[in-house]
């Protein structure tokens, strides 16, 4: 296993992050347990989680995988062996999580005393917002909305609230999420003015069919010491070439769920077919290429992978294995010019 020790920090955590919102819903308790287990043999250290988690999020499973992973905890006795990061929602339609969603101080010192009862300890490694409090650019949405009123909740307010728990030894480090250029230089900025704790990573979408992030974050990531803890490297499975000519394999995720099209657009089928032809072109499998070009780019500190079963998990981690070649590169960038960011 790799390691990266993030800036500005003292953690050191495995280039490959076991992401875990199927905990819950499609693996239960023992297949997590599993999946813990397993990924710590593996070297893997670094496990992300949410308090929205897990995904499709409803009432009935909120906060499941929390619970899953803090029973794994209390049985394993291994809470310090592992770099734990949870997420604080912002405000949507997940009011049964609490009431009147915002990122200020009363939802986040609740949130965090909630994680933490469920997660079975008593601080998380590093506490990411999970999406801005404001109306932005998030989950695939283009176009910048120009909101006419400004956020109740500033960017300072909620980075105070996060420096209170830092303070009482709740919570060690501080990240965002699903967070623009702008978000993250101006939480940045705060930081140093008022003395707070800065944010030392950001976890954003990243993969062949979204390489968004290069445009104004990786800037950002190089000169500041922002890493990525990049999730959806195989963008839901779609890169492992498993969904293409229609095909819906039984039990996975987006034969399961409708609601995750965010890979299925025409262009992205298209570039998705030329990923797989260009893998097995040079011998590979489609889905390690995939995460293979995530490992190895500069500015990702983990690459957060996603698996449902112990044989997925096997092949994801088997990555780090494979080096992409000069000329490789070449031909994916050729791919990714002819199909420019279709997943955003």
């Amino acid at each position: 296993m790799q390691y990266t020790k993030l800036p500005h920090s003292t953690l050191e955590i495995s280039k490959i992050g076991l992401g875990t919102m199927t905990f819950g819903e499609q693996n239960s308790q023992a297949d997590a347990f599993q999946q813990l287990d397993y990924a710590l043999e593996r070297g893997v250290n670094f496990i992300d989680t949410a308090e929205m988690y897990p995904v499709p999020p409803t009432a009935k499973t909120q906060g499941k995988t929390e619970e899953y992973i803090g029973n794994w905890i209390e049985k394993s006795g291994k809470r310090e062996k592992i770099v734990l990061a949870t997420k604080v929602a912002g405000p949507r339609n997940v009011d049964y999580i609490r009431g009147k969603m915002a990122l200020d101080h009363r939802n986040i010192h609740q949130a965090i005393d909630d994680s933490l009862r469920r997660l079975k300890t008593d601080y998380v490694d590093l506490y990411q917002l999970h999406w801005p409090q404001r109306k932005t650019n998030t989950f695939g949405q283009l176009n910048y909305p120009n909101p006419e009123t400004q956020e109740e909740v500033t960017l300072l307010e909620t980075l105070e609230a996060l420096n209170d728990l830092v303070r009482m030894g709740k919570v060690r480090y501080i990240g965002v999420s699903n967070e623009t250029p702008w978000g993250l230089m101006t939480y940045l900025r705060l930081a140093e003015k008022h003395e707070l704790p800065r944010m030392v990573s950001i976890q954003n979408p990243y993969n062949l069919l979204n390489r968004s992030f290069e445009v104004g974050l990786s800037e950002i990531s190089h000169f500041e010491g922002v890493k990525l803890l990049a999730y959806s490297p195989m963008a839901f499975g779609v890169l492992s070439g498993k969904y293409l000519n229609g095909a819906r394999p039984q039990g996975a995720r987006c034969s399961l769920f409708e609601r995750f099209q965010r890979y299925f657009t025409e262009q992205g089928i298209k570039a998705t077919q030329a990923y797989v032809n260009l893998a097995q072109e040079f011998g590979l499998d489609p889905a390690q290429m995939a995460l293979a070009f995530v490992n190895q780019k500069p500015f990702v500190g983990s690459n957060i992978i996603g698996a449902t079963q112990l044989s997925q998990l096997k092949n994801n981690i088997d990555s780090l294995e494979i080096t992409l070649t000069e000329e490789l590169l070449k031909e994916i960038d050729k791919i990714a010019t002819q199909y420019s960011n279709p997943c955003p």
